[in-house]
């Protein structure tokens, strides 16, 4: 198979840190290096990124908990975003101290390798720094760090992964939480190539609570469940450390995912026509 995929991705995260990002901050008194925890960063790919703050003997206190707004931007456009609150909140620090934690991010499909003007290699702007979370304006954002990363292709022997049966349509929405999901049927199933190597699985996905109470969600890899679980709240996401042995010994094998619970749109909405057997949306499948 091809590597090309959209939203399915394999990926077995680096521990050896080799992407650096640090600028002189433009808040006084603080200065931030972020690392990543993949040595040449890809799109369709899974990193860890570890965000290090130091403020010095100038810095003043905070008298709010400013969210910390992370942008990636690739030409104009805002790929991803990972805004968040740090782990200890900005109003608690203090002087001459660090402050580090990290965090998973998710780069998509972006890079077109058939596009005559493609070099090998896309950019994209890093902007970190601090913002009002009750600010509508973006008035209050103040720039910490901005820095260029250079980002390629996956792998050419990153698994190609179809979507064989029981999948609807990609629908996007960036105002969602998933932002971007395909609807399952009560079952669906993909064909991925097996690497013949361990491996990290990574599936992140929803489910309508309100149309459906205790549904269980069942994931197997060919015929071994690989785990069964029922959310309790309408996103989830799933990490999974698969042993090459669970993949058996053929080119290919399949992720199974099953609900013992569907429901149609039409049935339960007054103003609907959807007459689709829904089960679960799934907004990536990550597998490397």
């Amino acid at each position: 198979m091809l590597r090309k995929i959209s939203v399915i991705a394999l990926v077995v995260i680096v521990a050896l840190v080799s992407v650096q990002c640090k600028k002189k901050a433009a808040v006084a008194g603080i200065d931030l290096n972020i690392t990543f925890s993949e040595e040449k960063l890809s799109d369709n790919l899974i990193t860890d990124v570890t965000y290090r703050w130091k403020t010095g003997a100038d810095f003043e206190k905070m008298g709010q908990d400013l969210k910390v707004f992370v942008h990636f931007w690739h030409k104009n456009n805002l790929l991803l975003q990972d805004d968040h609150f740090p782990e200890v909140t900005t109003s608690k620090w203090e002087p001459e101290k660090e402050y580090t934690y990290t965090r998973r991010i998710y780069i998509p499909t972006f890079i077109d390798e058939f596009d005559p003007d493609f070099k090998g290699e896309e950019m994209l702007r890093l902007a970190v720094g601090f913002s009002n979370p009750y600010d509508r304006s973006g008035k209050s954002k103040q720039d910490v760090l901005e820095n260029k990363l250079k980002v390629f292709p996956p792998p050419l022997d990153t698994p190609e992964i179809i979507y064989e049966e029981g999948w609807y349509d990609l629908e996007i929405n960036p105002e969602a939480f998933l932002q971007q999901w395909r609807w399952t049927a009560k079952e669906a199933r993909c064909i991925i190539d097996n690497p013949h190597r361990d491996a990290l699985l990574v599936i992140r996905g929803g489910i309508n609570l309100e149309a459906l109470k205790d549904q269980k969600v069942i994931f197997k890899i060919n015929d071994l469940t690989l785990d069964e679980f029922i959310p309790e709240e309408s996103n989830f996401e799933k990490t999974y450390s698969i042993k090459k042995e669970m993949l058996g010994e053929g080119d290919e094998f399949y992720l199974v995912i099953t609900t013992d619970k569907g429901f149609k749109p039409a049935e339960i909405a007054a103003n609907s026509t959807d007459e689709r057997e829904l089960g679960m949306q799934i907004s990536f499948i990550y597998f490397r």
